[in-house]
């Protein structure tokens, strides 16, 4: 075998490898959550949820110690033009090459029965469960100041890329 079979092998097998190790299709940018103060028994988690995959994914559960309940929520308007949040057990889909945004006002993540009060700057460690991509660990920091902005990609020098999750499979 000559040096250049050698390394054109060499560099295949590298390739395969690589291949095998893909990077994962969801991905959360952008999180953060807020809670409405010191004494506050529920708070809520806001981020914009992408699917880089060619399959559609479906976000199942969340959990995460910092509430005794981690539930998907959304807000429906009911008969008497009252919206009411309720909680969604078929859980989030995520479309194939798309993103589902969870934002004030719509879909989100609650966090019920609080084991601790939400400082600025606290960072919550959140597990989501997905269909088909498995479980991801989330770091989401809690900003009890943020105004809503998702919609609105921030594209400026922010030092911080908005990456926070860590694949656990």
């Amino acid at each position: 075998m000559s040096l250049e079979s050698i390394s054109l092998a060499a560099f295949a097998a590298a390739f395969v490898a690589a291949s095998a190790i893909a990077e994962p299709h969801i991905m959360i940018h952008d999180p953060y959550a807020r809670s409405a103060g010191k004494a506050a028994k529920a708070g809520a988690a806001f981020m914009t949820i992408m699917n880089h995959g060619d399959e559609a994914d479906r976000l199942i559960s969340v959990a995460s110690d910092v509430a005794v309940r981690v539930e998907l929520h959304t807000h429906q308007e009911n008969a008497d033009g009252v919206m009411r949040m309720m909680h969604v057990k078929e859980g989030f889909e995520i479309p194939a090459e798309g993103a589902r945004m969870l934002d004030r006002g719509g879909d989100h993540v609650m966090f019920m029965g609080l084991t601790g009060p939400w400082k600025q700057g606290d960072v919550l460690t959140v597990t989501f469960s997905f269909e088909k991509s498995g479980d991801m660990v989330v770091d989401i920091p809690v900003d009890q100041t943020r105004t809503s902005s998702h919609g609105q990609m921030d594209h400026g020098d922010n030092k911080d890329d908005g990456d926070h999750a860590h694949h656990d499979h």
